[in-house]
């Protein structure tokens, strides 16, 4: 199952920039025997500014996958629960899963209602690109939870 990361806005050349690449690296590489993978964090740059231009971007982006909203007012997972939802996905048979992260007035409804659901990193609104890179750790951190690897302790 193929994972994105779909983000409005370019993250620059920053620690967290640099800090996502890497977890989406790291996720390939440990989730190809699982049959996840490639991670992969694309960033979509509209040419109009406002939400419904970039919702246009977004759903074009994910269609025909399984989209989960990134939203503070989504539902928040312990990391083994999204391990195990990531799992759920991937044994029924979902393709590909996108995950969305809106631009800095964050995702219009359009989004919101056409995603399967919703993930929150709590009710606090993080910068574009941190948000990017805590969102590829969890997800390099189920990869982890999913190989039996140390990475993860409870």
């Amino acid at each position: 199952m193929k994972l994105s990361i779909v983000a409005i806005g370019k993250p620059g050349r920053g620690p967290e920039a640099e800090l996502a690449d890497d977890y989406a690296r790291r996720a390939t590489l440990t989730g190809k025997a699982l049959g996840l993978g490639p991670l992969d964090l694309i960033d979509l740059e509209p040419k109009k500014t406002g939400k419904a231009p970039e919702a246009d971007l977004i759903l074009t982006a994910a269609e025909g996958a399984h989209l989960i909203a990134c939203d503070e007012r989504g539902k928040t997972f312990s990391s083994r629960a999204f391990a195990d939802h990531i799992a759920t996905l991937r044994d029924r048979g979902e393709r590909r899963v996108v995950f969305a992260i809106g631009g800095a007035d964050g995702l219009d409804e359009r989004v919101r209602d056409a995603a399967a659901s919703t993930l929150a990193f709590g009710p606090q609104t993080w910068p574009h690109a941190l948000a990017r890179a805590m969102l590829a750790e969890q997800l390099y951190r189920a990869v982890t939870i999913l190989a039996g690897s140390p990475y993860h302790r409870d």
